[in-house]
């Protein structure tokens, strides 16, 4: 399922050779991923030369071309929404939850060309919505709130980062998009109806990790993950900076930048362990996403939940 666009090419790290002469150099491990800000500290790692020598960051298109790379074992890891990572699993792709890196509380939002009265006054209307899991999961949302039926809105199979030149078409009457797409269409005029903030813990973005390639690089992905956390240190203790960087990557003005953080909450460490406890955020939003993917007929059965989270590539004491 799509999210984002890549911006700009992500330049790969050269393979680092091991320190012991006459040894092969260990292959590198690419993560999967695409714009989002949740993912941005990861690209503040990649920009600072923070990331693991070993590890490549591997833009695609969108979630849908990670997740077919990790099936095909071309990544080690991608950085994915829950439902993705429980959508891989029951295709056979097993898939541990490592981090959280942001909950969605507003950043993912339904926003119309005119001011509707409410949520209900969306009958009828051209409902731009990616046919994926996520585009599904604030769907349900939509129509729970407003209290109608799919056939009483005509749903435009479009990803986010495709609905800007149809809303300048005239050819859709609202949208499901998030950020920084989401920005781009109020920048055009686009009104917000609804958004996450309405739903908290449900959209919730993730570092996944093939749990194969957990068995035997336990100390890269540590490393990777601890990468995360330096990245959203300097997001949290040097905003300006972060944020204007951000802001050229995505082509977003500085106000734009802070508004798309105002609908995330990015977790620290001490948060993250929390979230990733047996019994933590991460394992009951996996309960109603399981059981929602299947009514809508997004997933053929539950995904098997076992194993789902796995804290303890979680660094110890920094980047709180």
């Amino acid at each position: 399922m799509g999210r984002r666009e890549v911006l700009g090419a992500l330049a790969g790290l050269t393979l680092a050779p091991l320190a012991l002469a006459g040894c092969r150099p260990l292959p590198a491990l690419a993560v999967g991923i695409h714009p989002w800000p949740g993912y941005e500290p990861l690209y503040l790692a990649e920009h600072f030369g923070w990331l693991p020598e070993r590890i490549t960051l591997h833009g695609s298109v969108n979630a849908g071309a990670s997740l077919a790379a990790l099936e095909a074992g071309d990544l080690a890891a991608a950085a994915l929404t829950l439902d993705e990572v429980l959508k891989a699993r029951v295709a056979g792709v097993a898939l541990s939850v490592v981090a959280v890196l942001n909950d969605s509380v507003g950043a993912d939002m339904v926003v119309s060309r005119e001011p509707l009265p409410s949520l209900a006054a969306l009958a009828g209307a051209r409902l731009a919505v990616e046919r994926s899991a996520l585009g599904e999961l604030v769907l349900s949302q939509v129509l729970a709130a407003a209290g109608l039926g799919r056939e009483q809105l005509t749903l435009v199979d479009l990803a986010p980062d495709q609905q800007l030149s149809a809303w300048q078409a005239g050819r859709l009457d609202a949208a499901i998009t998030y950020e920084p797409f989401a920005s781009q269409l109020l920048r055009a005029g686009a009104i917000r109806l609804f958004d996450s903030s309405q739903f908290p813990d449900l959209v919730l973005d993730v570092l996944a990790v093939r749990t194969d390639i957990l068995r035997w690089e336990r100390h890269a992905m540590a490393d990777l993950v601890a990468a995360h956390f330096r990245g959203l240190g300097h997001l949290k203790s040097n905003p300006g900076d972060a944020l204007r960087r951000i802001g050229a990557w995505r082509g977003l003005t500085l106000a734009e930048v802070r508004r798309t953080y105002a609908g995330l909450e990015l977790p620290g460490l001490a948060a993250n362990h929390a979230y990733l406890a047996d019994d933590g955020v991460v394992m009951r939003a996996a309960s109603r996403i399981n059981s929602l993917l299947v009514e809508r007929g997004l997933m053929t059965r539950r995904a098997d939940l076992t194993g789902l989270v796995s804290p303890h590539y979680l660094p110890e004491g920094a980047w709180q």
